[in-house]
Order: structure tokens, then C-alpha cells, then sequence
């Protein structure tokens, strides 16, 4: 590895560190707390461990799950050292991710034989969707890639104009039709677009309105069929967007956008802003979701890829 390749893993595993500071402080210092004393996993220890993952916003599915597989694990080994907790929930909410099809990657790759990539962002305002577009943008092209962002949220004029100051910093292209106009034709015209432009990615932004609506349930589903019908199977990905301080709430918006149409990722933003860092485990648990993306910080290189492993461990790093 060379110096350069040295110095940005670094950089992105302290990135890391920094972003998880509030849930590694709660979750940690709680578990320290619980274990104080003991010598072994009791039910006393089991107990404290529910409550810890359940405050952090793990989910009491995905919770139930985890504290099963420790009591499973400690009645097969007869004997557990408290000094093995750590490792043996490392296992576990490991065992987890990968169960949910969740892969470890290192950088901001696109798939081989799709190209234009076409990627259907989706999630309610205020949920940093304008951001994460334009983080994403600036990643790829990073990677050399030629990039178009298009404007797909069409009753907000400050969405169309957010994109555009987006794009232009970054330095791609743009693709709008103004307000008020069809989005399922913005999404059909911005993959013609990508296709006449020889671009590698498309990036299309949806309407963010409020989950609970009927209406944009039924628009995501038009504009993903509008899509396909200029380039078959697209998009490739429908990616939703969760802001991670939102907690539980985090959870119902998934469970309205995974109804109305096929989520196949997840990002997760606004990770350095919460103690609640366990929702990105519950989520993915509970809809076999693999998560892709984690914002850890305003900066347009503080979205990472998700790495379960690299999550893991900073998750339980002292």
C-alpha cells in the first residue's frame, strides 16, 4: 500500500472514529458500567445489555435477536468470560450486516457492465437527500466518473435550485425542467440524457414530502417505470435516504418507502449528530437492507461507503 493509500484510510477510519464519538461514548460507557464486577455473563449482564442496545436505538427486534445468539453462545461455550462480551457482540451484529446482503467496500465504486448507472434517491425532507446527492456526485467524480444530477423534486423551487448549486460545485452536469413539471418525465429525459452525454452515472432526486402521503407513494412508482422505459432495468438502485438522529422515526419512514417501492439501499446521515448510532443496525436488520452509505459529517468527503467490519470495530473501539 502506498503512502497516499496509507494516509486516506487513515484519514477515513479517524473520520470514522470522530463521527461515532456520541454513540461509542453512551453505548460504551454503559456496557463498562454493566460489567463492572462480574466475571461472567449472567442474566443480570443480559439484562443491562438489552437496555443499552434498545437506548441506542438498536430496535427491540433486532435487540431480542442479538441477546438470543449471546445466551445461545454462552450456553453452548458453558462458560464465558465478561472479558469476551465485546468480541462476541462484534460477532454477532457482524453476523448481522452480512445476513442482509450488507458488503464491504472500500471506496465509491460503480457496477462494470451498467453504465449510465442510474440511482433513484428517495426520502422525506430534511433528511439531508440535497446533501447526500451532491457528496455523492463530488465521490464519483472524484473516481474520473462523468456525472449528471438531475432534478426530479419539482414542487420546490429551493430543491431544483439546492441541486444546481450542488452540481455546479462539483463541477458535473445538470439536468432540470423547472417547477411544477412531470418528474417521471424528469427522470425518463435526465437517463436520455446520461445515455446521449456519455455519462457514467445519473443521479435523480424525488419529491421529499411527507412519507404518509398516498400520492407520492404512487409518483415514486410512476418515475421508477418512467426510467425503465428509456433504458431497461433501470434504476439499477433505489437509494433512501435516513437521517440516523430521527431514531425510531428513521424506521417508520422505511417501512412507507420499502411499501411503495423496491428500496435496494440504504444511507444513513447526520451519524456524528446522534447517540442513537445503533439505528443503522436495526434498520438493516429489520428489512434486509444492506446499507451503503453513512454521513458522518458535513464535510463533501465525510460520506463513506459503509463498511460493516470498519463499523463494527469503531463502534467498540475504547
Amino acid at each position: 500500500m502506498s503512502f497516499f493509500n496509507k494516509f486516506f484510510t487513515k484519514k477515513k477510519e479517524e473520520d470514522l472514529d470522530k463521527g461515532l464519538e456520541k454513540t461509542k461514548t453512551g453505548f460504551l460507557d454503559k456496557l463498562t458500567k454493566a460489567v463492572a464486577g462480574k466475571s461472567t455473563i449472567d442474566v443480570e449482564v443480559l439484562d443491562e445489555l438489552e437496555s443499552i442496545l434498545i437506548a441506542s436505538d438498536v430496535g427491540l427486534d433486532t435487540t431480542i435477536k442479538i441477546i438470543e445468539q449471546i445466551e445461545e453462545r454462552v450456553k453452548r461455550d458453558k462458560y464465558v468470560n465478561i472479558s469476551e462480551l465485546d468480541r462476541i457482540m462484534r460477532d454477532e451484529i457482524v453476523q448481522l450486516l452480512e445476513e442482509n446482503n450488507t458488503e464491504d467496500h472500500e471506496d465509491f465504486t460503480l457496477p462494470a457492465d451498467k453504465k449510465p448507472y442510474i440511482l433513484l434517491v428517495v426520502g422525506v425532507n430534511g433528511v439531508g437527500k440535497t446533501t447526500t446527492i451532491g457528496k455523492l456526485a463530488y465521490q464519483f467524480k472524484q473516481k474520473g466518473k462523468k456525472v449528471v444530477i438531475g432534478a426530479g423534486d419539482t414542487f420546490r423551487a429551493a430543491a431544483v435550485d439546492q441541486l444546481k448549486i450542488w452540481a455546479e460545485r462539483v463541477g458535473c452536469e445538470f439536468y432540470a425542467k423547472g417547477m411544477n413539471t412531470d418528474p417521471a418525465a424528469v427522470a425518463y429525459e435526465t437517463v436520455d440524457f446520461a445515455i446521449r452525454n456519455d455519462c457514467d452515472v445519473a443521479i435523480i432526486d424525488t419529491a421529499g414530502r411527507l412519507h404518509t402521503k398516498i400520492n407520492l407513494m404512487k409518483e415514486l412508482t410512476k418515475i421508477k417505470r418512467s426510467a425503465s422505459k428509456r433504458l431497461d432495468g433501470t434504476p439499477h438502485d433505489v437509494l433512501l435516504i435516513l437521517d440516523a438522529t430521527t431514531g425510531q422515526n428513521a424506521i417508520e419512514q422505511a417501512k412507507h418507502f420499502t411499501a411503495a417501492t423496491e428500496v435496494s439501499c440504504l444511507a444513513l446521515t447526520k451519524l456524528d449528530g446522534t447517540a442513537k448510532g445503533g439505528v443503522a443496525i436495526g434498520i438493516s436488520d429489520q428489512f434486509k437492507i444492506p446499507i451503503k452509505y453513512i454521513g458522518i459529517g458535513e464535510g463533501m468527503e465525510q460520506l463513506q461507503v459503509f463498511n460493516k467490519k470498519a463499523f463494527v470495530e469503531s463502534l467498540f473501539k475504547k
